[in-house]
């Protein structure tokens, strides 16, 4: 790594710092400077679980409302976006618990698919078309499927997470993420004979 490189990133660790510290200080610039940095990746966190762009939106401005409020609570021990993706999380589950019935129940010995990668390398319009594909059968994924798939394979959170974030045990959590990666691949599949998907 370059010294260059270097010096940029602690540049930048350094005005984002002054950022967060002039946010607590209620400093309404450097909050919007803060909401301009991080509102589409928290709009896009709440939509992948919520699935409606109006919800999305409102749970993402009552996110950084809120975290403006305790950002004074922020301890520096994870870095300031993990920090707010946690709490644009919690109030899209809390959101979809209160206006949803979705219930993570245990699933038993399912049956394995076993996926399989193309043969030839897509080219980028027929790559796009692919995701597309993907994340639309993504959408139409039971709820509870739903939210663990995004929340595992989108966001990052290991089961354990998962379910402490939900509430639930991990094995549900594992069980949930099974269904839904075998039921995206019976989709996709089943969308194109001439085409396999590999899901981790």
């Amino acid at each position: 790594m370059t010294t260059e490189v270097i010096n940029s990133k602690v540049q930048f660790q350094n005005i984002h710092q002054d950022l967060i510290e002039k946010c607590i200080s209620g400093d309404q610039k450097a909050q919007f400077q803060i909401y301009k940095l991080y509102y589409k990746a928290m709009y896009n966190i709440s939509l992948r679980i919520v699935n409606n762009p109006m919800e999305a939106e409102d749970i993402m401005q009552e996110s950084f409302l809120s975290a403006f409020e305790k950002i004074n609570t922020f301890s520096g021990t994870v870095s300031f976006g993990a920090w707010l993706k946690k709490i644009v999380v919690n109030r899209s589950i809390d959101a979809i618990r209160r206006d949803r019935k979705v219930i993570f129940e245990d699933i038993d010995s399912l049956p394995e698919i076993e996926p399989y990668c193309y043969e030839d390398e897509p080219g980028k319009e027929e790559t796009t078309q692919r995701i597309q594909e993907v994340m639309a059968v993504i959408n139409r994924l039971p709820e509870e499927c739903r939210i663990v798939f995004s929340l595992f394979l989108l966001e990052g959170y290991d089961h354990d997470e998962i379910g402490e974030i939900l509430s639930i045990s991990p094995t549900t959590s594992r069980s949930q993420f099974s269904r839904a990666r075998q039921r995206l691949i019976t989709e996709l599949n089943r969308a194109s004979a001439k085409r396999s998907y590999r899901i981790i």
